[in-house]
Protein backbone atom coordinates (compact mmCIF):
# COMPACT_ATOMS: atom_id res chain seq x y z
CA UNK A 1 0.00 0.00 0.00
CA UNK A 2 1.28 3.51 -0.68
CA UNK A 3 0.63 7.37 -0.11
CA UNK A 4 -1.22 9.63 -1.89
CA UNK A 5 0.07 11.49 -4.49
CA UNK A 6 3.08 12.13 -5.85
CA UNK A 7 4.65 15.47 -4.73
CA UNK A 8 3.30 18.61 -6.72
CA UNK A 9 0.74 16.15 -8.92
CA UNK A 10 -3.03 16.27 -8.16
CA UNK A 11 -4.16 13.02 -6.23
CA UNK A 12 -5.21 9.90 -8.76
CA UNK A 13 -9.18 10.55 -7.72
CA UNK A 14 -9.40 13.84 -9.44
CA UNK A 15 -7.35 13.26 -12.22
CA UNK A 16 -10.02 12.61 -15.36
CA UNK A 17 -12.71 14.79 -16.67
CA UNK A 18 -15.77 13.08 -15.45
CA UNK A 19 -14.91 14.24 -11.82
CA UNK A 20 -15.36 17.09 -9.77
CA UNK A 21 -12.11 18.68 -8.68
CA UNK A 22 -12.23 17.78 -5.48
CA UNK A 23 -13.78 14.74 -3.41
CA UNK A 24 -12.06 15.37 0.09
CA UNK A 25 -15.79 15.22 2.09
CA UNK A 26 -17.90 12.05 2.32
CA UNK A 27 -20.82 13.98 1.07
CA UNK A 28 -19.49 13.87 -2.75
CA UNK A 29 -17.61 10.92 -2.16
CA UNK A 30 -21.31 9.23 -1.59
CA UNK A 31 -22.66 11.14 -4.51
CA UNK A 32 -19.68 10.07 -7.06
CA UNK A 33 -20.72 6.10 -6.32
CA UNK A 34 -24.61 6.92 -6.58
CA UNK A 35 -23.50 8.78 -10.18
CA UNK A 36 -21.52 5.58 -11.03
CA UNK A 37 -24.16 3.10 -9.77
CA UNK A 38 -26.67 4.71 -11.97
CA UNK A 39 -24.42 4.60 -15.33
CA UNK A 40 -23.96 0.95 -14.23
CA UNK A 41 -27.37 0.20 -13.79
CA UNK A 42 -28.52 2.35 -16.72
CA UNK A 43 -26.20 0.51 -19.40
CA UNK A 44 -23.80 3.69 -19.92
CA UNK A 45 -20.78 3.32 -18.11
CA UNK A 46 -17.89 5.87 -18.34
CA UNK A 47 -15.25 3.28 -17.15
CA UNK A 48 -12.96 6.44 -16.05
CA UNK A 49 -9.29 5.63 -14.64
CA UNK A 50 -9.00 2.38 -16.49
CA UNK A 51 -6.56 4.12 -19.21
CA UNK A 52 -3.00 3.23 -19.21
CA UNK A 53 -2.37 7.20 -18.55
CA UNK A 54 -4.08 7.20 -15.34
CA UNK A 55 -2.39 4.03 -14.71
CA UNK A 56 1.37 5.38 -14.70
CA UNK A 57 -0.08 8.30 -13.14
CA UNK A 58 -1.41 6.74 -10.02
CA UNK A 59 1.50 3.89 -9.91
CA UNK A 60 3.81 6.00 -7.04
CA UNK A 61 0.32 6.80 -5.02
CA UNK A 62 -2.95 6.09 -4.23
CA UNK A 63 -6.15 8.43 -3.25
CA UNK A 64 -9.13 6.66 -3.29
CA UNK A 65 -12.49 8.62 -2.14
CA UNK A 66 -13.78 5.39 -0.57
CA UNK A 67 -13.49 2.06 1.60
CA UNK A 68 -15.65 -0.07 0.40
CA UNK A 69 -15.70 -2.86 2.68
CA UNK A 70 -17.58 -6.03 0.76
CA UNK A 71 -18.92 -9.30 0.00
CA UNK A 72 -16.32 -11.75 -1.42
CA UNK A 73 -19.26 -12.57 -4.02
CA UNK A 74 -17.69 -12.99 -7.49
CA UNK A 75 -20.86 -10.89 -8.72
CA UNK A 76 -19.90 -7.96 -6.62
CA UNK A 77 -17.24 -6.43 -8.13
CA UNK A 78 -17.17 -2.71 -6.99
CA UNK A 79 -15.29 -0.62 -9.37
CA UNK A 80 -17.77 -2.03 -12.15
CA UNK A 81 -21.20 -1.25 -10.30
CA UNK A 82 -20.21 1.59 -8.87
CA UNK A 83 -18.32 2.25 -12.67
CA UNK A 84 -14.56 3.42 -11.18
CA UNK A 85 -11.58 2.96 -11.80
CA UNK A 86 -7.68 2.41 -10.68
CA UNK A 87 -7.08 4.85 -7.26
CA UNK A 88 -10.91 5.08 -6.53
CA UNK A 89 -11.72 2.72 -4.33
CA UNK A 90 -9.81 0.86 -1.34
CA UNK A 91 -11.44 -2.36 -1.61
CA UNK A 92 -11.88 -5.05 1.43
CA UNK A 93 -13.37 -7.78 1.06
CA UNK A 94 -14.57 -11.33 2.93
CA UNK A 95 -17.75 -13.71 3.02
CA UNK A 96 -20.32 -11.75 4.30
CA UNK A 97 -18.32 -8.79 4.50
CA UNK A 98 -16.96 -9.97 8.20
CA UNK A 99 -15.36 -7.41 10.24
CA UNK A 100 -12.08 -9.12 11.53
CA UNK A 101 -9.01 -7.02 13.15
CA UNK A 102 -7.42 -7.39 9.32
CA UNK A 103 -10.52 -5.55 8.19
CA UNK A 104 -10.38 -2.74 10.81
CA UNK A 105 -6.78 -2.34 10.63
CA UNK A 106 -7.60 -1.69 6.77
CA UNK A 107 -10.09 0.52 6.81
CA UNK A 108 -8.39 2.39 9.53
CA UNK A 109 -5.24 2.79 7.20
CA UNK A 110 -7.34 3.79 4.23
CA UNK A 111 -9.36 6.75 6.54
CA UNK A 112 -6.47 7.77 8.61
CA UNK A 113 -3.75 7.61 6.29
CA UNK A 114 -4.77 8.40 2.66
CA UNK A 115 -7.05 10.36 3.70
CA UNK A 116 -10.19 8.40 2.52
CA UNK A 117 -13.43 10.24 3.80
CA UNK A 118 -16.27 7.22 3.19
CA UNK A 119 -16.82 3.69 4.13
CA UNK A 120 -19.06 1.75 2.55
CA UNK A 121 -20.02 -1.38 3.69
CA UNK A 122 -21.29 -3.60 0.67
CA UNK A 123 -23.90 -6.46 1.09
CA UNK A 124 -26.31 -8.23 -1.41
CA UNK A 125 -29.10 -10.14 -1.76
CA UNK A 126 -29.48 -13.73 -1.48
CA UNK A 127 -26.17 -13.18 0.33
CA UNK A 128 -24.66 -17.14 1.23
CA UNK A 129 -22.54 -16.24 4.44
CA UNK A 130 -26.20 -15.01 5.64
CA UNK A 131 -28.22 -18.22 4.26
CA UNK A 132 -25.21 -20.28 5.70
CA UNK A 133 -25.52 -18.89 9.23
CA UNK A 134 -29.36 -19.18 9.13
CA UNK A 135 -28.87 -23.20 8.34
CA UNK A 136 -26.58 -23.24 11.23
CA UNK A 137 -29.32 -21.78 13.34
CA UNK A 138 -31.97 -23.70 12.35
CA UNK A 139 -30.26 -26.85 12.61
CA UNK A 140 -27.70 -26.78 14.91
CA UNK A 141 -25.30 -28.14 12.24
CA UNK A 142 -21.67 -26.48 12.50
CA UNK A 143 -19.74 -25.85 9.21
CA UNK A 144 -16.18 -27.66 8.89
CA UNK A 145 -12.77 -25.72 8.93
CA UNK A 146 -12.35 -21.97 8.97
CA UNK A 147 -15.87 -21.45 7.09
CA UNK A 148 -17.08 -21.59 10.74
CA UNK A 149 -15.47 -18.25 11.78
CA UNK A 150 -17.65 -16.48 8.79
CA UNK A 151 -21.03 -18.01 10.44
CA UNK A 152 -20.05 -17.19 14.22
CA UNK A 153 -19.71 -13.60 13.05
CA UNK A 154 -22.79 -13.90 11.10
CA UNK A 155 -25.07 -15.22 13.75
CA UNK A 156 -25.18 -11.94 15.99
CA UNK A 157 -27.17 -10.49 13.15
CA UNK A 158 -29.35 -13.46 13.29
CA UNK A 159 -29.93 -13.25 16.83
CA UNK A 160 -31.10 -9.31 15.92
CA UNK A 161 -33.10 -10.56 13.07
CA UNK A 162 -34.81 -13.05 15.32
CA UNK A 163 -35.59 -10.17 17.85
CA UNK A 164 -36.96 -8.18 15.41
CA UNK A 165 -39.38 -10.53 13.67
CA UNK A 166 -37.38 -10.25 10.81
CA UNK A 167 -37.69 -13.74 9.20
CA UNK A 168 -37.19 -13.24 4.98
CA UNK A 169 -33.76 -13.43 3.96
CA UNK A 170 -32.98 -10.26 2.25
CA UNK A 171 -34.48 -8.40 5.82
CA UNK A 172 -32.09 -10.47 7.24
CA UNK A 173 -29.58 -9.18 5.17
CA UNK A 174 -30.54 -5.97 5.61
CA UNK A 175 -29.95 -6.39 9.23
CA UNK A 176 -26.29 -7.55 9.06
CA UNK A 177 -25.39 -5.01 6.82
CA UNK A 178 -26.65 -2.29 9.47
CA UNK A 179 -24.56 -4.67 12.41
CA UNK A 180 -21.40 -4.36 9.97
CA UNK A 181 -21.83 -0.62 10.06
CA UNK A 182 -22.31 -0.88 13.99
CA UNK A 183 -19.51 -3.02 14.05
CA UNK A 184 -16.80 -1.01 12.58
CA UNK A 185 -17.73 1.97 14.60
CA UNK A 186 -18.02 0.42 17.88
CA UNK A 187 -14.34 -2.06 17.11
CA UNK A 188 -12.53 1.21 15.79
CA UNK A 189 -12.39 4.08 18.29
CA UNK A 190 -10.22 5.41 14.95
CA UNK A 191 -13.11 5.28 12.85
CA UNK A 192 -15.46 6.40 15.36
CA UNK A 193 -13.53 9.67 15.82
CA UNK A 194 -13.05 10.14 12.54
CA UNK A 195 -16.69 10.56 11.98
CA UNK A 196 -17.44 12.23 15.23
CA UNK A 197 -15.34 15.14 13.60
CA UNK A 198 -16.99 14.97 9.93
CA UNK A 199 -14.13 13.62 8.44
CA UNK A 200 -15.46 10.56 7.28
CA UNK A 201 -19.36 8.79 6.93
CA UNK A 202 -19.83 5.39 7.65
CA UNK A 203 -22.88 3.51 4.72
CA UNK A 204 -24.23 0.03 4.39
CA UNK A 205 -25.74 -0.66 1.10
CA UNK A 206 -27.86 -3.51 -0.87
CA UNK A 207 -26.81 -4.78 -3.81
CA UNK A 208 -29.77 -6.42 -5.94
CA UNK A 209 -27.97 -8.72 -8.04
CA UNK A 210 -30.33 -9.08 -11.01
CA UNK A 211 -30.90 -5.31 -10.92
CA UNK A 212 -27.35 -4.18 -10.86
CA UNK A 213 -28.63 -1.18 -8.30
CA UNK A 214 -27.76 -0.47 -4.82
CA UNK A 215 -29.81 1.27 -1.98
CA UNK A 216 -28.39 2.43 1.54
CA UNK A 217 -29.95 0.66 4.67
CA UNK A 218 -28.01 2.35 7.10
CA UNK A 219 -25.26 5.29 8.18
CA UNK A 220 -24.03 6.93 10.19
CA UNK A 221 -24.32 10.45 10.67
CA UNK A 222 -28.17 8.93 10.56
CA UNK A 223 -29.67 11.07 7.59
CA UNK A 224 -26.30 10.91 5.58
CA UNK A 225 -27.56 8.06 2.69
CA UNK A 226 -30.58 10.50 2.13
CA UNK A 227 -28.17 12.51 0.05
CA UNK A 228 -28.79 10.30 -2.77
CA UNK A 229 -32.76 11.65 -2.64
CA UNK A 230 -31.53 14.93 -4.55
CA UNK A 231 -31.51 12.50 -7.72
CA UNK A 232 -33.93 9.92 -7.09
CA UNK A 233 -33.32 6.65 -5.31
CA UNK A 234 -29.90 4.69 -6.02
CA UNK A 235 -31.95 1.30 -6.67
CA UNK A 236 -36.00 0.09 -6.74
CA UNK A 237 -36.46 0.69 -2.86
CA UNK A 238 -36.43 4.24 -1.46
CA UNK A 239 -33.29 4.75 0.73
CA UNK A 240 -33.82 4.53 4.33
CA UNK A 241 -30.69 5.89 6.55
CA UNK A 242 -30.08 3.86 10.19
Amino acid sequence: MSHSGTPGGQPGPQRTADRAPALSEPARAYAELVAGNRRFVGGAPRHPNQDAGHRAAVADGQHPFAVIVGCSDSRLAAEIIFDRGLGDLFVVRTAGHTAGPEVLGSVEYAVTVLGTPLVVVLGHDSCGAVQAAREVAMTGTQPQGHLRAVVDAVLPSLRRAETEGVQDIDGIVDIHIAQTVETLLGQSPVLADEVAQGRCAVVGVSYRLAAGAVRPVAAVPAGFATLGEEAGPLGPAAPAAA
